[in-house]
């Protein structure tokens, strides 16, 4: 075990990238020149005389609203090395969800993005704390008082169990909570990582998942730093037409996605293919022909990221199993990881190449995993996570703390799964999801949708209850729809309204003979626009699963 573990604080962290790497590029854009190290090292103890000089000093909350960027990572070492408390914001966060939070957290000051700054002059109430540019670190508008700071404040010694971040998730519930990380929580996490995937000097990650998010800061920033590696970031969001010219530009070896981003390259991209012909299609039917088109696909897939991926981390929400079985076979380096933001993120994890199909993999060094009350048949129950990772709690939220920490600090996931005899996890969907029938059985819906996705033209889906029915709520990919019917004669809008039609009536009837009579769809309605999501691209069940009694 590497020596930092004995302190495990973030300013730790940093000081021996900066000490072991000082020349290595450090953050950069994907089409700029990398700043290395020591570069950043400066331009962040520029940046905490200045927060000092601003009256922020220990244990005070500073909060960022922005896009990826390079100032992103300089903004947040800043904070959190002075042993102030980093308060991160999601750049979707509408203004009342903002204001919320810089009043609940007792926000002294933000760093915000030009794009958004917006957002703050459209808060309900008026804030008062300072605000500045992240692009160039200068104030907007007027600070306020200038006050003197202690040598005693100003050298107050950073510690393991000191408050680092709160981290504000609503997840799928619509209930935002602060999760308090501590220095000991997030170091010690980043380890873990390590221990999954070690990091080089040499490698470079591209970030295409938000920072404010707990999985990609801490396994797309903090992982790499503590590597001494260089994180690359995309000016604009990750569409094709700015990521694959990224890729090629970066040469990625290590990256970290959620599922619908791959399970849409595989749906619109790859899998067509396989079915555009009647011979590549029978093909496709046979195991062994199969996976010699999906090994010859992975290999152009390969190519596409840069050809120099070694790690490509999955995480966020389950991958639906006939993707994971299309890179499996492709020879494709994933990896799955399993976690949730009260556990600094990551709770189990599998390197690549020992993955198992649908597995998430074992619990993560130092982390113990167990089945809280387990059903005698099936083994399933409800996952109980302990660690030195696991949060300190809900930030002034002892009740909500109290319903998810037990007294010996296990946490309560809200997560249902199973274990093989090798000890390899297993998700089985959410307990708050599960739906009792009529006859007392329990209706795993996230089950369900993972059947929906498989079918032609299904871009995504949830399954929720109505009237005592279980209904498919289903979002068709209608632009290849629109493709591959672009020839006929007659007005497309018309047909592809049959169509569609035609295909929820199909679809019923394909779900229904792959699941079992408990679980068997009433209805399909097809939703128009894509589903909302959660930063880590799961859809806000809250939303849409409204039960009409």
């Amino acid at each position: 075990m590497e020596e930092n573990l004995r302190h495990l604080t973030l300013p730790a962290m940093w000081q021996s990238a900066v000490s072991k790497f000082p020349d290595r590029p450090a953050l950069s854009w994907e089409d700029g020149m990398p700043i290395s190290y020591q570069a950043a090292n400066s331009q962040i103890q520029d940046l905490q005389n200045q927060l000092s000089s601003l009256g922020i000093r220990h244990g005070d909350r500073v909060a960022l609203l922005a896009a990826n960027m390079p100032n992103w990572g300089i903004s947040y070492f800043a904070i959190v090395n002075m042993g102030a408390v980093v308060v991160p914001l999601l750049p979707e966060y509408l203004p009342r969800e903002i204001g919320v939070i810089l009043d609940h957290a007792g926000v002294s000051g933000i760093i915000v993005s030009e794009t958004l700054i917006h957002k703050l002059d459209e808060l309900e109430q008026p804030w008062q704390g300072f605000k500045m540019h992240m692009e160039d670190f200068s104030l907007i508008g007027q600070a306020g008082a200038i006050s003197n700071i202690s040598s005693e404040n100003l050298q107050k010694e950073v510690l393991p169990d000191d408050l680092a971040a709160i981290i504000y998730t609503s997840g799928t519930t619509g209930t935002p909570k602060g999760v308090m990380l501590s220095h000991r929580n997030i170091c010690f996490n980043v380890y873990q990582g390590k221990d999954v995937q070690p990091i080089l000097p040499e490698d470079r990650f591209l970030s295409v998942l938000p920072l404010a998010h707990t999985y990609e800061c801490t396994l797309g920033l903090l992982l790499a730093v503590a590597g001494g590696a260089a994180v690359y970031y995309l000016r604009k969001p990750p569409v094709p037409a700015v990521l694959l010219p990224a890729l090629e530009r970066v040469k990625p070896t290590l990256m970290l996605t959620v599922p619908l981003i791959i399970e849409k390259i595989y749906r619109n991209r790859i899998y067509p293919k396989f079915q555009s012909s009647f011979i590549l299609r029978n093909a496709y039917r046979n195991p062994a022909l199969r996976r010699i088109l999906n090994r010859a696909a992975g290999r152009k897939l390969m190519k596409t990221f840069g050809g120099h991926l070694k790690f490509f981390g999955i995480g966020g929400a389950k991958l639906s199993a006939d993707v994971e079985q299309f890179l499996m076979e492709a020879g494709f380096p994933y990896a799955i990881g399993y976690g949730m933001t009260e556990a600094a993120p990551l709770i189990a994890g599998t390197r690549v190449g020992s993955t198992r199909l649908q597995s998430t993999g074992p619990a993560v060094m130092e982390m113990q995993i167990r089945i809280h009350e387990p059903d005698p048949e099936t083994g399933q129950g409800e996952i109980w996570a302990k660690g030195p990772n696991v949060m300190q709690g809900y930030y002034r939220e002892p009740g909500l703390t109290r319903e998810v920490l037990t007294e010996d600090g296990w946490l309560k996931t809200g997560d249902l799964g199973a274990f093989d005899a090798e000890n390899n996890l297993y998700i089985r969907g959410r307990q708050k999801n599960v739906i009792i029938s009529a006859s007392g059985e329990n209706i795993y819906p996230e089950e369900i949708e993972s059947v929906i996705n498989t079918f032609r033209f299904v871009m995504e889906s949830i399954v929720v209850e109505q009237k005592g029915k279980l209904v498919a709520l289903v979002h068709f990919n209608r632009e290849a729809l629109e493709e591959k019917y672009k020839n006929l004669k007659e007005e497309v809008t018309d047909y592809m309204e049959r169509k569609i039609e035609e295909l929820r009536t199909e679809l019923r009837d394909y779900v229904n003979a792959r699941v079992n009579r408990f679980s068997r769809i009433h209805d399909v309605e097809h939703h128009d626009t894509p589903f909302q999501k959660t930063a880590t691209q799961k859809i806000k069940r809250f939303i849409y699963n409204k039960k009409v009694a």
